[in-house]
């Protein structure tokens, strides 16, 4: 083996091992300001959003309900059932 390929091979060896360094401190960091983010999102934003949900559950809520309801007996209905 000639001495560049040994050198090569080495310089790729630390190269390696520095990005796997580098690895693991990215990764984590990202989670963290990833949760940080979260965090700071939901405390502010949550309640605006959570008040147009709710609004628009219950404007579905109101419109299944008009189905369940039983429209009202005419009086004409009554008159034509024989008793």
């Amino acid at each position: 083996m000639s001495p560049v390929a040994s050198l090569t091979s080495v310089q790729l060896l630390a190269g390696s091992s520095a990005f796997a360094a580098l690895i693991w401190w990215v990764v984590p960091a990202v989670g963290l300001f990833g949760a940080i983010g979260y965090v700071i999102w939901i405390s502010k934003y949550k309640s605006k959003f959570e008040s147009e949900t709710s609004r628009s559950v219950n404007q579905f809520q109101r419109f299944q309900e008009s189905f369940r309801e039983s429209p009202p007996a005419s009086s004409e209905a009554d008159s034509d059932t024989p008793h």
